[in-house]
């Protein structure tokens, strides 16, 4: 027995021995390369001490960026000095200043040895001059890029990512070296300094937006708003409520509504259209440093007066909310299609329909939700349940109702509802809701319609039959309504027990190499990490209860559609769709691919879901074959 012992601690102290020569002599390597460094000109170092390495690795990168600062600035010094008309609007970045928002989320080009450990651990950080240009060249390409989806946003009229990818753009420029020698050239093939066309084009956007009182219930008023005289897609904004700015309320296919204070008398109320999104920059760290550090840059022109009256007659009330709902932002040319056989409000088949709904619109409005039960299954009953406890709900207007027969089914669209909530940088959402009928003429389902734009996307799909684009429409109306009123039955019920689902999040690159089990990484732009979880459907129903559960609310948004077929027969289709997400505690915004069996309309089941933040710049969106 005592030969075994001695044989085992004869064996531990030989790896001990060899363990701790290899540390010595990756220290002794490590020394011998930090001399090289510190002894060279052609690198930038920082230095850090600390009682933890965490301590001094955060030291060593701060004197790093300090150096860095001093280095560049002493080639240039970098300043932004615009002037609009007789404003004379001077705005001045020194560079010093921004260089400091170059952390660990954006110096991937660095090396880093810890020379000695805790507890007086001392760590040293460098980098060569010749990458300190790859910096800022990364984040030029960053405000391109922002620069060119805000202008793909413009073509559908999403004026929220207009203004937000526009202006996010402009204050990354301004924490440049040389921001105003960053030049784009336009679809006209006119080249322009970068800084001042972006002020332009976001002086532009606000010059098309237009805001009309509509109607006035109590403390609420509804409002209409157009963009290039069509309705628009989705914007955002505040109002001074007299004293003090609202949080954000949310507009969407032309209808907005302002909750004012009790008691308000004005004649008038002020309104600015929101463009610096600090609170969704979260979703982007580098962006969210930059608009720390930068000096903000005013928008006179985000600001407009919306009187509380109306000169119209009810007919020119009716004939503009008419020509709203028949117009929209499409993508393309081709004539949108109506869903199947549409039934006139005349007709005697449609009475029933629009008697019941007018009682269920007057309920909402009177609060008195019990006296409708009878119109509704008891599936319908418990979503309108759940839709009356969605927040605040009001109805902004039912005049565009629209019914549609779907195979014994009646569809019921057109009706316009706000949805107000006490927490959250979003305080309002405008949805179109969608009321089924089944063949008893009771309310089997609810859902929050796509919007305008969405819709086009799905309906111009003329490759596909008809009965396909509807399929698909009404899946992500219902898809995306499960996740507001917190369905989990519903959500459980549409994915396949061995769905493949991947959930993805943003992180700072902390090293080169990641390693994680059932867990792959793809590195953007050289500065962040998506992590890729693939979950069990179990997982991932047990975290989103868990996010059900810490949020007053969740709000999903979809747009920029593209459908894609699955094989030579069946119904199978893989859905790449960019997402809007928001909650009362986070927001974000990316691209959902869904892979969805739908032979079966009333029971589709999603076989794939993955998430990314952006389109990757070396193969874009997620495919079906990437997996």
């Amino acid at each position: 027995m005592m030969n075994i012992i001695h044989k085992h601690l004869d064996r531990y102290m030989r790896r001990l021995v060899a363990l701790c020569s290899c540390l010595l002599l990756t220290l002794c390597v490590s020394a011998q390369e930090w001399e090289t460094v510190r002894d060279s000109e052609d690198y930038i170092y920082g230095e850090g001490w600390g009682s933890t390495v965490a301590e001094a690795e955060k030291n060593a990168l701060s004197n790093l960026i300090s150096k860095i600062a001093t280095n560049v600035t002493g080639e240039a010094q970098s300043s932004i000095k615009v002037q609009h008309g007789e404003g004379k609007l001077n705005e001045e970045s020194q560079f010093t200043q921004t260089v400091n928002t170059y952390s660990q989320a954006t110096l991937t080009n660095t090396e880093q040895r810890v020379l000695k450990g805790e507890p007086d651990a001392y760590v040293v950080r460098w980098i060569k001059k010749s990458e300190v240009e790859k910096i800022f060249e990364s984040r030029k390409r960053k405000a391109i890029d922002l620069v060119e989806s805000a202008l793909r946003a413009e073509k559908k009229g999403k004026v929220d990512d207009v203004l937000r990818n526009y202006y996010w753009a402009l204050t990354l420029l301004k924490s440049l070296q040389h921001p105003n020698e960053v030049m784009y050239t336009d679809d006209e093939g006119k080249e322009h300094v970068l800084t001042n066309w972006i002020k332009e084009e976001m002086e532009d956007t606000f010059d098309d937006l237009k805001v009309i009182y509509d109607s006035r219930e109590g403390n609420d008023v509804h409002l209409s708003i157009t963009y290039k005289d069509k309705p628009v897609n989705s914007v955002d904004y505040r109002f001074w409520d007299g004293q003090s700015w609202s949080a954000i309320y949310s507009a969407k296919d032309g209808w907005g509504v302002l909750e004012l204070a009790p008691g308000y008398e004005g004649s008038q109320v002020q309104l600015r259209f929101e463009f610096e999104y600090a609170g969704e920059a979260k979703i982007d760290k580098e962006v969210e440093m930059v608009l720390n550090a930068v000096k903000g840059t005013p928008m006179p022109d985000a600001f407009t007066n919306v009187k509380l009256q109306t000169k119209e007659k009810p007919k020119e009330i009716a004939a503009r909310h008419q020509q709203m709902a028949s117009q929209s932002f499409t993508t393309n040319s081709a004539e949108v299609i109506a869903p199947p056989q549409p039934i006139a409000k005349k007709d005697k088949d449609a009475s029933k329909y629009m008697s019941a709904l007018e009682q269920v619109v007057n309920a909402i409005k009177q609060k008195k939700y019990d006296s409708v039960r009878s119109f509704f299954s008891d599936g319908g009953w418990d979503m309108f349940t759940k839709l009356m406890r969605y927040g605040k709900g009001k109805v902004l207007d039912s005049s565009d109702i629209r019914l549609y027969d779907d195979k014994g089914s009646v569809l019921v669209r057109g009706l316009r509802m706000s949805f107000s909530f006490a927490s959250g940088v979003r305080k309002s959402f405008v949805e179109d809701v969608v009321f089924v009928f089944n063949d008893d003429q009771k309310i089997d389902n609810i859902a929050f319609g796509l919007g305008k734009t969405a819709e086009d996307d799905i309906l111009n799909k003329g490759v596909w039959e008809e009965k396909s684009r509807f399929a698909i429409m009404n899946f992500l109306e219902n898809y995306k309504t499960a996740y507001a009123l917190k369905r989990l039955d519903y959500i459980r019920s549409i994915f396949d027990d061995d769905a493949v689902i991947i959930t993805g999040s943003v992180v700072s690159r902390a090293n080169k190499n990641v390693n994680i089990e059932n867990q792959s990484s793809i590195s953007q732009e050289g500065n962040l990490i998506i992590k890729r979880n693939r979950q069990t459907k179990d997982e991932y129903l047990a975290n989103l209860k868990r996010c059900f559960e810490r949020n007053e609310f969740v709000n999903i948004r979809f747009s920029n559609n593209d459908v894609i077929k699955m094989g030579t027969g069946g119904e199978s289709y893989a859905i790449q769709i960019q997402q809007d997400y928001y909650s009362s505690t986070y927001g974000d915004k990316g691209y959902l691919m869904l892979m969805v069996d739908i032979n079966d309309p009333v029971k589709p089941l999603i076989k794939l879901r993955t998430w990314q933040p952006e389109k990757d710049p070396n193969f874009g969106l997620y495919g079906p074959g990437d997996f």
